[in-house]
């Protein structure tokens, strides 16, 4: 959370289409924090993309294409991240993910596990904690700053709803 994922995505993105490539963008459907299909950065840049649902079939949805891009990739199901990994090994798609790898208590996301064993290389986006260590854990918070430890693995939020911290001061709150 606050890594730069989305911009990140975004420049890649960019620097497809200014060679004249195309490229396939999605999102989750499910987040709609700055509107359904909309990829925003933090720091500005935004952009209109696809979005993927439960029942989006990779493999029968994209043509030959220079790169697919998925922000919110946490949200994929695992049967999507197999056909992601198929689309990439047997049409020679590069496919980049970008999302989370747990949740607020700390647990996998289902499509994070399938992505980080299927993955051929994995890029970690760092991030600090309040305390200035690297941050690599969430924390849920409720509208007064206090921690949320139960709940639902997905509440769509932001800043306002979740906190990145390391993982000594995950455990210690």
């Amino acid at each position: 959370m606050n890594a730069g994922k989305s911009t990140a995505m975004l420049q890649v993105a960019h620097n497809y289409e200014e060679q004249g490539q195309q490229v396939r963008l999605y999102t989750a459907a499910i987040d709609d924090r700055y509107g359904v299909g909309r990829v925003t950065s933090r720091l500005g840049p935004q952009r209109e993309v696809e979005v993927f649902r439960d029942d989006t079939n990779f493999l029968a949805e994209i043509p030959k294409v220079a790169c697919v891009l998925i922000d919110e990739s946490q949200f994929l199901s695992p049967r999507q991240v197999q056909q992601l990994h198929q689309l990439a090994q047997t049409r020679g798609v590069p496919v980049i993910c970008y999302g989370l790898r747990t949740d607020f208590r700390g647990e996998p996301f289902p499509g994070s596990a399938y992505l980080l064993a299927l993955a051929d290389d994995i890029e970690e986006l760092k991030n600090i904690c309040t305390c200035g260590k690297k941050a690599t854990m969430n924390i849920r918070v409720d509208a007064h700053g206090n921690r949320i430890k139960d709940g639902e693995q997905i509440s769509i939020g932001g800043n306002e709803s979740y906190r990145q911290a390391c993982g000594r001061c995950f455990y210690a709150e």
